[in-house]
């Protein structure tokens, strides 16, 4: 006759069984909260489409469901702040041309090798965009060009973007750099970009923030 002990709650079985009720529980959180947040692009790109028609659609347009989740979470899910910085950024994109951008619109400053995407991707699986300042002469070259040109090749690192990842790298080289190298009205363009003070606030929250940004 054989005898059914009960499972110790030190057994294998019994650490498997809690193992598989936590992941069960886990998985139904993601998929409620997966399900929230469909909802909330839903009702962003409905109220996109009925309060701001002439903003374009399509890719990073205001039906993009990608870059509106995207927005979202950068917005801590808060569908008016989403909506509002949505709005300025596709507003931007569709001012500065940027779905207009190609090799043969930049073709003057991109062969000069000023800037470039690297072919392979960094050991953290992120693009790489290469600068060479020594390359760069603000005295010959037109300044909505070098813009343009910036513009570009951040596009085209985003397109590179393995799934998952959210970083580009930038290498500045500053070999050779000179006086001539120096642009002040650059300075201003990427500050946009780079400045901490801007960045922490049209970019961040004090939750989502790198530590030294506070």
């Amino acid at each position: 006759m054989a005898l059914r002990l009960p499972v110790s709650p030190f057994s294998p079985v019994h650490g498997y069984r809690r193992k598989l009720v936590k992941s069960l529980r886990c998985s139904a959180e993601n998929q409620t909260q997966s399900q929230d947040a469909r909802r909330l692009v839903l009702q962003i790109k409905e109220k996109l489409e009925r309060e701001h028609p002439t903003l374009p659609a399509g890719k990073n347009g205001r039906d993009d469901e990608d870059m509106i989740l995207w927005f979202l979470k950068d917005r801590r899910f808060s569908v008016e702040d989403a909506v509002a910085k949505l709005t300025k950024a596709i507003k931007w994109r569709q001012d500065f041309g940027v779905s207009e951008l190609s090799e043969e619109s930049v073709k003057s400053l991109y062969g000069t090798g000023k800037a470039y995407l690297h072919d392979f991707l960094d050991i953290n699986g992120r693009p790489v965009l290469v600068v060479v300042a020594s390359k760069h002469f603000p005295a010959k070259q037109d300044p909505s060009d070098n813009e343009k040109l910036s513009v570009f090749l951040i596009e085209k690192a985003l397109r590179k973007l393995p799934s998952g990842t959210e970083e580009i790298l930038v290498i500045i080289d500053l070999r050779g750099f000179r006086v001539e190298n120096a642009d002040v009205q650059f300075l201003k363009f990427l500050v946009r970009f780079c400045n901490m003070e801007t960045v922490r606030k049209e970019y961040f929250t004090e939750e989502t923030a790198p530590a030294d940004f506070w």
